[in-house]
C-alpha cells in the first residue's frame, strides 16, 4: 500500500483531485507520463523547487507544503509578483458606495473605456499604465451605470463590465485571487444588468479564464456554452467576432482537459469565424481575429501534450499581426511553453526574451515565465546566463 504521508502520495491525490491525467499533468509540467508515475510511485525523487512550483500551479496547489510535506512556502510568493499599485486598484473595486458627482455622458464614458484599453494594449509596462486610471475609471463608470436612466443607463452598465475585464487582466497572476474573481463575477453581474447579450458573451470569456485557472474545467465550458447561445454568428461583425471568441475559450477549456477532438472542432468554429471577418481583422480591445486563432492554435497543442505540433504552429505563426504588446508577449511565452515541450531550451530562452521587449509586465507576472526562468538559470552556458538575466529582470532573482 502507498504511504499517505510520501510525496508521491500527495502528488498522486492532487492530481486525481484536479481530474487530470498523468499524460495531461506530465504535458503542463514538460515531462511525461512515465515521469509523473516514477514521482507517484516513489522511483523518483522529488523534483527541485522550480519544478515543485510549476506542479502547485497547475495542480492549483497555493501552499507548496501541501505538496511537500515540508516548511511552509505559499506557491504565489514565488510564482505571482503583486503590482506596487494593487491596493488602490482593489480600493476602489471593493468599493460599496457610488461615487458623488454628475455621471458621465455614454459617449465620454465609452471613449474613456476605449483610452484605457488602448493603453493595454499599447504598453510595455501594460499594468503600470492602466493601474493609473483604473481607480477613476471604475468610480466614473460606477456613477454613470447607477445615476443614468433607461437606454443609457443600460449602455453604460456595459461600459462598467468593459472596466472589470480590465481590472481582471491587471489583478491577473498576482497574489490575490479573490480579485480576479470580483472583477469576473461583476463584469457579468453588469453585462446581465444591461441586458446585453454580445456583453454577456464577453464576460463569460473572461469568466471562463477564472474557472480554468481554478482547475474548474466544465463550470469554465459551461459558462461559455450558455453564452453562445445568446448571439447571432449571422448578425453582422460584432456578434460574429463575439461569438468566435466564445469558441476559443470552449477550445481552451476543451485542450486543457486533454481533450483533443473537441478542442479542435472548437478551434476550427472560431478559426472559420475569425477569417469570415478578414485575414487582417482584429478586434479594437478583444484582439479576436485569425492572428489571435493562429496563437492559441499554439497554446491548444501544447496543453494537449503534442510538442511536434506545437513547435510547428509556434515556428509558423506571425506574431507582429497581433496588434497588442501584451498580447504578442503572452504569445511568445505559450511558443516557449511549446519549445520547452520539445526540450529546447535555447529556443525557450530566445521566445523568451522576445516575450520581454514586448511587455516587460506580461512575462514579470507570468507564472510560467517565472519558473522557467528559475528552473533554467542553474543550467550551463547560454541557456543559464540567459535564464540568470531573465529572472533578474523580472525579479525572481535578487
Amino acid at each position: 500500500m502507498t504511504d499517505p504521508q510520501t510525496f508521491g502520495a500527495r502528488l498522486r491525490a492532487h492530481r486525481e483531485r484536479a481530474g487530470k491525467t498523468r499524460p495531461v499533468l506530465g504535458g503542463l509540467v514538460g515531462r511525461s507520463a512515465e515521469w509523473v508515475k516514477a514521482l507517484e510511485n516513489g522511483r523518483l525523487l522529488p523534483p527541485r523547487l522550480p519544478m515543485l512550483l510549476r506542479l502547485a500551479e497547475v495542480l492549483d496547489i497555493s501552499d507548496l507544503a501541501d505538496l511537500t510535506g515540508g516548511q511552509s512556502l505559499p506557491v504565489a510568493s514565488v510564482t505571482r509578483a503583486g503590482h506596487a499599485d494593487v491596493d488602490n486598484v482593489a480600493a476602489s473595486m471593493q468599493r460599496t458606495t457610488v461615487p458623488v458627482g454628475e455621471p458621465a455622458s455614454v459617449d465620454t464614458l465609452r471613449g474613456l473605456v476605449d483610452q484605457a484599453w488602448a493603453l493595454w494594449h499599447r504598453s510595455t509596462t501594460e499594468r503600470t499604465a492602466v493601474a493609473a486610471v483604473l481607480p477613476g475609471l471604475l468610480a466614473e463608470a460606477q456613477r454613470s451605470a447607477r445615476r443614468l436612466d433607461g437606454l443609457a443607463r443600460r449602455q453604460a452598465l456595459v461600459e462598467l463590465a468593459r472596466v472589470y475585464h480590465l481590472a481582471q487582466l491587471y489583478v491577473a497572476h498576482q497574489p490575490h485571487p479573490e480579485l480576479v474573481w470580483l472583477a469576473a463575477d461583476r463584469a457579468m453581474l453588469a453585462a446581465q444588468d444591461a441586458d446585453a447579450p454580445a456583453a454577456i458573451a464577453v464576460a463569460a470569456w473572461y469568466y471562463a479564464h477564472v474557472y480554468r485557472g481554478a482547475n474548474q474545467v466544465d463550470a469554465a465550458e459551461q459558462v461559455l456554452v450558455d453564452a453562445a447561445g445568446l448571439v447571432d454568428p449571422a448578425a453582422g461583425g460584432e456578434q460574429l467576432a463575439r461569438w468566435g471568441q466564445v469558441q476559443l475559450g470552449i477550445a481552451l477549456g476543451h485542450s486543457k482537459a486533454g481533450r483533443a477532438g473537441q478542442a479542435w472542432r472548437a478551434w476550427d468554429a472560431a478559426d472559420e469565424a475569425a477569417n469570415r471577418l478578414g485575414s487582417g481583422y482584429a478586434h479594437p480591445w478583444l484582439m479576436f481575429g485569425p492572428a489571435a486563432c493562429t496563437a492559441y492554435a499554439v497554446t491548444i497543442e501544447t496543453d494537449l501534450c503534442r510538442p511536434g505540433e506545437a513547435v510547428r504552429r509556434a515556428d509558423t505563426a506571425n506574431y507582429r499581426a497581433l496588434p497588442s504588446q501584451t498580447r504578442r508577449a503572452a504569445a511568445l511565452i505559450d511558443a516557449a511553453r511549446a519549445h520547452m515541450l520539445d526540450r529546447g531550451e535555447v529556443a525557450t530562452m530566445h521566445l523568451l526574451g522576445r516575450a520581454l521587449r514586448e511587455s516587460v509586465d506580461t512575462v514579470r507576472h507570468n507564472p510560467y515565465a517565472r519558473t522557467v526562468a528559475l528552473e533554467l538559470s542553474n543550467r550551463p552556458g547560454t541557456v543559464g546566463e540567459d535564464a540568470r538575466e531573465l529572472a533578474l529582470a523580472i525579479g525572481v532573482m535578487g
